[in-house]
């Protein structure tokens, strides 16, 4: 947070953004962690506000969609929504109408992302919405660039700029005092947020220590960003099975001499995921231990052969470093053919998370 902040313009505020149950590291243990550090938090529907609404009062930004008939729910619990289209518009103001209160909100703008938000060609009709419903108070236009990340060519990101200010002008002409927002960790480290007035930033992977790309973490690299996750667990079972013997549903991995193995209690029901079948690699006894056979739902396989030493109980990193290896989310991700995010985002809520 401290470095992220640092490279962010001066007087920039920070939204800590912790949907996704923080990205897959924790809602609960990420606010307790950063609460004083964050200016408000974003997560995405009202279920995610209501756990963060357990554990602080800050400003609280939902960007994501909320059904018609939780919006009082969500209003009574205090948050800033967003605003995406007209018709949306109405059915805020007239649950904010109902439950007698003023509701800060932000103004979703789809430039050139093709996601929630009103086309610039259509914001005429979500002003002429929002005028009707004086209970709704817009505090800033925003948009998500769609292009940043694994390119070095910011042509489209600029395009999106462009497109993005000359609608939040127009909007201006109705909202003079109206903010703006359009960078999350990859716009503030590709520099997008200092030629406009942005008034806040989102920080979403940066906050957990990764990087978006490898093209940022090479020209950002200075900020020495450190994962805050590590995924481990035990041992659950160590034994020597013979030569010739399967290893797993489906018959995938068959030994080809006496193996010694162990076996892991986490699967795809964890969010260690089946494409990482006979591929992947944990680490045991600071050694690399590649996966045997198929995940399973709760259980998969390792060989053992380069940590005799190995027994029951023992220490496995699934993500994270043990001596001198390290199993990172971009190892996992490059094998599975995704991005860093997916690999912690589907981590499952279930598995205990404990801050060291």
């Amino acid at each position: 947070m401290v470095a992220l902040r640092g490279a962010a313009p001066p007087g920039v505020s920070v939204a800590a953004v912790v949907k996704g149950n923080a990205y897959g590291c924790g809602l609960d243990e990420a606010v307790n962690s950063i609460e004083d550090q964050a200016d408000c938090f974003q997560v995405d529907d009202v279920e995610e506000l209501e756990r963060l609404r357990r554990l602080t009062r800050k400003r609280a930004l939902v960007f994501g969609y909320v059904e018609r008939d939780r919006l009082a729910d969500a209003i009574q619990l205090g948050c800033e929504p967003a605003i995406f289209d007209s018709g949306h518009a109405d059915e805020v103001g007239s649950a904010a109408r109902k439950s007698g209160t003023e509701v800060t909100v932000h103004l979703k703008v789809d430039a050139l992302l093709g996601r929630l938000g009103t086309l610039p060609a259509e914001l005429h009709a979500l002003v002429e919405a929002l005028v009707r419903w004086p209970e709704l108070k817009p505090a800033s236009a925003y948009a998500h660039f769609g292009n940043i990340e694994d390119t070095t060519d910011l042509s489209h990101a600029q395009e999106q700029a462009h497109a993005f200010d000359v609608a939040w002008k127009q909007l201006r002409q109705t909202f003079p005092a109206l903010g703006r927002h359009m960078s999350a960790t990859s716009g503030l480290m590709a520099d997008m947020c200092t030629p406009a007035p942005d008034d806040l930033v989102r920080l979403g992977i940066g906050l957990y220590g990764l990087y978006p790309s490898a093209a940022l973490a090479k020209t950002k690299g200075n900020l020495v960003l450190r994962p805050v996750l590590a995924w481990k667990t035990l041992l659950a079972q160590v034994k020597t099975l013979p030569a010739r013997h399967p290893v797993g549903y489906g018959l995938t991995y068959i030994t080809s001499r006496p193996m010694r193995v162990g076996i892991v209690p986490q699967g795809y029901s964890d969010g260690y995921d089946r494409g990482l079948s006979n591929v992947g690699e944990v680490l045991v006894g600071s050694r690399r231990c590649p996966v045997l056979g198929r995940i399973a739902m709760n259980m998969f396989a390792v060989d053992l052969s380069e940590v005799p030493e190995a027994k029951r109980e023992d220490e496995v990193v699934l993500l994270g470093t043990q001596g001198p290896e390290t199993i990172s989310p971009e190892e996992l991700a490059a094998k599975l053919g995704t991005i860093n995010y997916e690999v912690i985002a589907r981590i499952s809520p279930q598995i205990h998370r404990e801050i060291v």
